[in-house]
């Protein structure tokens, strides 16, 4: 699979991503914050499926 999420961003998300999932988990946070599960994916795995349908035009993307 080729990657198209750059250094910071996966960082970023990987961050954000387990957030959410401790504010829900740990904190009796609300439902929605399970949402973290898709930036902590896109983080770990360095693809975003978004980027790969509407394109990459941020110029963040790792080609």
């Amino acid at each position: 699979m080729k990657t198209n999420v750059g250094g910071i961003e996966k960082i970023i998300r990987i961050v954000v991503g387990i957030a959410l999932i401790t504010w829900v988990t740990a904190f009796a946070g609300p439902v929605w914050a399970w949402i973290g599960i898709a930036p902590l994916l896109t983080g770990l795995f360095s693809y975003c499926p978004a980027y790969a349908l509407f394109g990459c035009k941020s110029g963040c993307c790792k080609k």
